[in-house]
């Protein structure tokens, strides 16, 4: 019997672990699938904003079953935020001390979410192998063994992790799409949630085709393809991906893979917010990226699950951010073979933070702090008339016998340096050189039109990016 479409409400309850699993389903509309239905469940509307939560439960009820894990016990793990948003959300709720060990690459939203719930967050490398003893993984199980009563939970090999889906998730998509569904894409992060709910959907007698979403420079979709890994490299997407099979993936239960650029899933991801009003993290940009490739592959009408797994509320620094696309390389902005190539953040688009000159430091100050950078131009009737760093601020601040609320009430004239270093446009790397060899930022101009500005660091960047 189908369920009803309209929302079912339920009464309070006394805590928000009752509230993980059981969420709802919801059909892309206003994208091209092809001429299949694709699915999406809204896994993000779980109390800790994942997919995760689902497995945090499981893994810490089966530790406390099994005497691993006991009364002021620490919980361990290595993670890419969302099972230690998880581990934390259900671990406190019970009385447990949380550590988590992150790779360097995740998002700030993700690792200031963590401390502010009170776990213990150690940063590691997220350029090293499997078996370093710096990856996240051998990290984790190290400090679990130096903690008295710290309990490693090991999601890549926790037998608890896949039940978790082959128990709640599997049946409530199943019960959802009516038990009609042809095909049903994830990715691997820890192996669990492929696995669990490929497992419950063979066990109910579904031939639904089993795809699975791999970011490029994991090596899963290879051994799932050409029976042998793929070519190993390094990709933005959080959360899932591996240079190595978790001892959770089931990888005989999968029938096809495909290998996501990180450009094409941060594109769906944003193409979902844009046209379905779905705020989505950006693993969810690859799932839903192959589902939309194995939707369009079709000659017949297929019915397709796959989910938004979490959040994109924990990417805005970076999936939603056009300046932090562009470092990254990933903006699709065409290359011009000129300084402008090396600009991130451009003044004619509204990306460059600026002041006036009769602003006061006060403000410019706390534009520049806002702002994480260390200089802003200065800019009267749209043109550009000085600059002002931090070192011009240290100058005034250390001055005269005047108090710091009146030096902070100038003006920014007052401080600001008008003998600008510039170079045009067309000029070529070689005239930044000189520039930072001084010390200097490279103010960028077309004619008198301001540009923008580029550091050392965004020439670093511009070589790494175009090797």
């Amino acid at each position: 019997m189908s369920l009803s479409a309209a929302p079912v409400l339920s009464g309070p309850t006394g805590s928000l672990l009752d509230l993980i699993g059981k969420t709802p389903m919801v059909e892309v509309t206003k994208i091209d699938t092809g001429p299949c239905r694709l699915f999406l469940k809204l896994e993000a509307q779980n109390p800790g904003g994942s997919i995760k939560d689902r497995i945090a439960l499981s893994m810490i009820a089966a530790a406390e079953a099994e005497g691993f894990l006991k009364p002021g016990g620490t919980i361990v793990e290595a993670t890419a935020g969302n099972t230690g948003l998880a581990l934390t959300l259900v671990g406190q709720a019970k009385g447990y001390k949380v550590l988590l060990v992150i790779p360097d690459k995740m998002s700030k939203e993700k690792i200031q979410h963590l401390r502010a719930m009170g776990a213990d967050v150690r940063l590691t490398r997220s350029d090293v192998p499997h078996g370093h003893p710096e990856y996240y993984t051998d990290m984790a199980e190290r400090l679990a063994q130096q903690i008295p009563g710290g309990f490693y939970v090991n999601q890549f090999a926790n037998d608890a992790n896949s039940l978790a889906h082959f128990k709640t998730t599997g049946p409530e998509i199943w019960e959802q799409m009516d038990g009609d569904i042809d095909a049903f894409v994830a990715g691997i992060g820890s192996g669990g949630t492929i696995t669990g709910i490929a497992r419950y959907l063979k066990s109910v007698g579904s031939d639904a085709k089993i795809i699975l979403a791999d970011p490029v420079g994991s090596t899963l979709a290879g051994i799932v393809n050409d029976g042998v890994p793929g070519p190993e490299g390094s990709y933005t997407v959080e959360g899932i991906g591996q240079n190595f099979v978790p001892d959770t993936a089931d990888m005989s239960l999968i029938d096809k893979a495909y290998s996501i650029p990180d450009a094409e899933a941060i594109a769906t991801v944003r193409e979902l917010l844009l046209k379905e009003g779905v705020l989505a993290g950006s693993s969810s940009g690859t799932l839903i990226a192959s589902a939309l490739r194995w939707c369009r592959e079709q000659t017949e009408p297929k019915r397709v699950v796959t989910f938004v797994c979490d959040t994109g509320a924990k990417y805005l620094s970076k999936v939603y951010n056009d300046a932090w696309l562009a470092d990254q390389g990933l903006g699709g902005q065409p290359l011009h073979g000129d300084l402008s190539d090396l600009i991130s953040r451009k003044y004619e688009n509204g990306d460059v933070v600026v002041a006036g000159p009769e602003d006061t430091l006060d403000t410019a100050f706390k534009r520049m702090r806002g702002a994480d950078v260390s200089q802003l131009p200065i800019i009267q009737d749209g043109r550009l008339v000085g600059i002002l760093d931090e070192s011009d601020l240290v100058h005034v601040m250390n001055t005269d016998e005047i108090t710091r609320r009146e030096r902070f009430a100038r003006p920014v004239a007052s401080a600001m340096t008008r003998d600008l270093d510039t170079v045009q446009v067309g000029e070529s790397l070689d005239a930044l050189i000189p520039l930072f060899d001084r010390d200097r930022v490279a103010i960028v101009l077309d004619g008198e039109q301001f540009v923008g500005l580029i550091t050392r660091t965004d020439l670093i960047n511009h070589l790494s990016l175009n090797r």
